[in-house]
């Protein structure tokens, strides 16, 4: 399990008040509530681009909250996805890699499987501001894998897609993921997301964790 103290932030006319909370280091947590609730808070929190004093994030016997952001070796896919616009659908996925120091080999390595995994092959050259947003989808997850992270975090993935395509984009993540064998959080505010992806399944109202169970 990934054990996280001390998730505690007062925004002064909101708190994210989490004392306690283990999440499984094995598939898909899904951090589900409606807008508002303080889903995104807890991501930024966790990630890093907020300050939490007093966290503590025991995962793999190291406290992550002691490490800087890039050490924390977290992928994260944002809700737009994030991508530099003016760079191809590799050279993002490359930018990652070297941000990683992932070394040139490995780099090819790495590309080629995740180009057969996600199906990225047809528009690996295309800049991804002409990427379609389910072709944006799969580079920003592509990206996010790229550096071998040891902890995956979607931020409501699928929210910029039309609905014709979340069911495959969830088919996809869902078959990546196990793939990969990344523990991952999923903050989603759909109940289809939890439905078909979120084998763990944790509610939050007004801040704090009101539900957590197991498929």
């Amino acid at each position: 399990m990934s054990y996280i103290k001390n998730l505690i932030r007062d925004y002064v006319d909101f708190k994210i008040d989490i004392p306690e909370w283990e999440i499984s280091d094995q598939g898909i947590t899904a951090l589900w509530g409606p807008s508002g609730a303080g889903k995104t808070s807890v991501f930024r929190l966790l990630i890093g681009l907020e300050p939490c004093p007093n966290l503590v994030w025991i995962f793999q016997g190291q406290d992550l909250a002691k490490l800087s952001v890039p050490e924390r070796n977290l992928g994260v896919v944002f809700q737009n996805f994030e991508l530099f616009p003016h760079l191809t659908a590799a050279e993002n996925i490359q930018f990652a890699m070297h941000a990683r120091r992932v070394d040139t080999v490995e780099q090819k390595k790495v590309l080629a499987r995740l180009e057969s995994i996600l199906q990225l092959t047809t528009f690996m050259d295309r800049k991804a501001q002409l990427l379609s947003g389910g072709e944006q989808q799969r580079v920003a997850l592509a990206r996010a894998l790229a550096g071998r992270p040891r902890f995956l975090f979607l931020d409501e993935p699928f929210s910029a897609l039309d609905t014709e395509l979340r069911s495959e984009a969830r088919k996809l993540v869902h078959t990546v993921i196990e793939e990969c064998s990344v523990p991952t959080l999923m903050i989603t505010h759909d109940l289809e997301d939890v439905t078909k992806l979120g084998a763990h399944l944790v509610k939050i109202k007004n801040g704090q964790l009101a539900l957590s169970q197991t498929k």
